[in-house]
C-alpha cells in the first residue's frame, strides 16, 4: 500500500489578510514532513473561485515549491484542469514537464475537468461538453509532452499550430497519468484510458472492492486503448485522517473538519452563491449542533455513533487499510487538511502514523508491485498496440514558421 496527503486549501471564514499565507506556507511544512516520514505522494486539486472550499487555484506553483523543498515525495495534480478554457494544452504540458525537471522526476498528471457552476460558467465551459473537452485536451497534451516537434492539431474544442513544445519531462515518456473518479461510471472511464484513479469518494470496503474489480477487469480487456503513451494501472482512494492513541481526542480534532469537506462539497452544487460573499462555515456550524460530543460520547461507551472510518487510534487506522488493501486498492490518500484541522494536530496525526502504521505497510511494497507489474506487462503491451497514435512529421514536412520582417542586407562594398 502507498500513501498520499491531499491538499484542497480550504479556509473557514472569518479569516484575515494574512490566514492564506499561513494556510500555504503550513502546508508545504506538512509536506516536507510527510516527505520525511515516507509517505509516497502529495496531491494538490486546481479550483477556482470556490471561497472557504479550496483556495488551491495555482497548484503549478504550490507543487513546485513542495518539489523544491522535498526529496522522495512525488507531487502530482489531483488534478490539473485540462480544459482548454482553463489552462491551454501547450501551457499544461510545459508546466508539467518543467515541474517534473525540477523534482527529478517526480511529477504525477492527473486530469480533470471541474464541476461547479462557479468555476465552469466562469470560464464559458458548457457543463454538457466538458467531459468531451477535457479527453480531447488530454490527449494532446500527452502527445506534446512527447513529439519533437509536436505535429499541430485541428479539433473540436481547441486547435494548435506545429510547435516544438518544451521542456521535455524527464519521465518517460511522460509523468503517469491520472483521472478524478467519483463513481462507478468513471472509474471505468479512467480504466478504459489507461489511466490512474484517483477516487475521491468516501466508499466501504466492499464498494471499493466493486471499483477494483471493474477497474482492473477492463485494465486486463479490450476495451482498454490507452489516452497516453503509457498505462498507469493504479486505484488510490481518499480517506478521513486523524489519529491520537484516545479515539475520543482523534474524532474532537478531525471529525469536524472531514464533515464541513463534505458539506462545502455539496453546499456548492445545492445552493445559490453569492461570490465572496459567503457564510459556509457558519451555515455549517448552525446545521451541524454539538455533533463533535455526541459522537464522542458514542465512542466512549463503546458504539458506533457515526464518526469516519480513518478518525481513531493507531490500530482503528490499522484495520481499516486493511480492509482496502484486501479490496485492491493501491493507495490511500489522506484527507488531513478540511476545515479548521490545526496544523499542530495534523502534523501529530502524520508522526503517529508513521510511528505506528506507517512500518507494517512500507514492508514488502516493492515486491508486491513489482509482481503486480509482472502479471499486467501483457495486458499493458496489448493496451498500447492498441492505441492510434499520432505520426510525426518527416523533417520535409515541418511547416517553415516565415519570418516577420525580412533580414537588413549587409552592404559588402569598400567603405570610403
Amino acid at each position: 500500500m502507498r500513501f498520499g496527503v491531499f491538499y484542497e486549501l480550504q479556509l473557514p471564514k472569518p479569516w484575515d489578510e494574512m490566514d492564506e499565507h499561513k494556510l500555504y506556507n503550513e502546508a508545504l511544512d506538512q509536506i516536507v514532513l510527510a516527505d520525511r516520514l515516507g509517505i509516497d505522494y502529495a496531491w494538490a486539486v486546481e479550483h477556482h473561485f470556490l471561497d472557504e472550499y479550496s483556495h488551491c487555484s495555482a497548484p503549478e506553483v504550490f507543487l513546485s515549491a513542495a518539489a523544491a523543498r522535498t526529496k522522495n515525495i512525488k507531487v502530482g495534480h489531483g488534478i490539473r484542469q485540462v480544459i482548454p478554457n482553463y489552462n491551454h494544452p501547450a501551457r499544461t504540458a510545459e508546466t508539467l514537464a518543467a515541474l517534473d525537471l525540477i523534482s527529478n522526476g517526480r511529477a504525477q498528471f492527473g486530469i480533470g475537468e471541474g464541476a461547479t457552476r462557479l468555476e465552469l460558467h466562469g470560464f464559458g465551459i458548457e457543463a454538457k461538453k466538458k467531459r468531451a473537452m477535457c479527453l480531447e485536451a488530454a490527449e494532446q497534451i500527452a502527445n506534446m509532452m512527447v513529439m519533437d516537434p509536436y505535429p499541430g492539431y485541428d479539433g473540436e474544442h481547441f486547435s494548435f499550430p506545429c510547435r516544438n513544445v518544451l521542456p521535455k519531462p524527464l519521465q518517460k515518456p511522460h509523468p503517469p497519468m491520472w483521472m478524478a473518479c467519483t463513481n462507478r461510471d468513471t472509474i471505468k472511464v479512467a480504466a478504459s484510458l489507461g489511466v490512474g484513479a484517483l477516487a475521491f469518494s468516501f466508499v466501504d470496503p466492499d464498494e471499493a472492492k466493486t471499483w477494483s474489480d471493474i477497474y482492473y477487469d477492463i485494465i486486463k480487456s479490450d476495451a482498454c486503448v490507452p489516452i497516453g503513451h503509457s498505462v498507469n494501472a493504479n486505484i488510490a482512494m481518499v480517506s478521513a485522517f486523524s489519529l491520537h492513541e484516545d479515539r475520543s481526542e482523534a474524532i474532537r480534532r478531525g471529525q469536524e473538519g472531514f464533515e464541513f469537506f463534505g458539506y462545502a462539497l455539496a453546499t456548492m452544487v445545492t445552493t445559490d452563491v453569492v461570490p465572496g460573499r459567503t457564510d459556509m462555515w457558519g451555515d455549517f456550524q448552525k446545521m451541524r449542533g454539538n455533533r463533535t460530543e455526541e459522537l464522542i460520547e458514542a465512542a466512549e461507551i463503546g458504539t458506533d455513533g457515526g464518526h469516519a472510518p480513518g478518525i481513531g487510534t493507531p490500530d482503528d487506522f490499522r484495520a481499516h487499510i486493511h480492509d482496502f488493501q484486501e479490496a485492491g486498492v493501491d493507495q490511500i490518500i489522506l484527507l488531513q487538511q478540511a476545515g479548521r484541522n490545526s496544523h499542530a494536530e495534523i502534523c501529530r496525526s502524520l508522526n503517529l502514523f508513521a510511528d505506528k502504521v506507517l512500518p507494517e505497510f512500507k514492508l514488502g511494497v516493492d515486491p508486491r508491485e513489482q509482481a503486480k507489474a509482472e502479471e499486467l506487462t501483457p495486458y499493458v503491451t496489448a493496451a498500447l498496440n492498441r492505441k492510434t497514435k499520432m505520426q510525426p512529421l518527416a523533417d520535409s514536412d515541418i511547416p517553415v514558421v516565415k519570418a516577420a520582417v525580412k533580414a537588413p542586407q549587409v552592404n559588402q562594398g569598400t567603405a570610403t
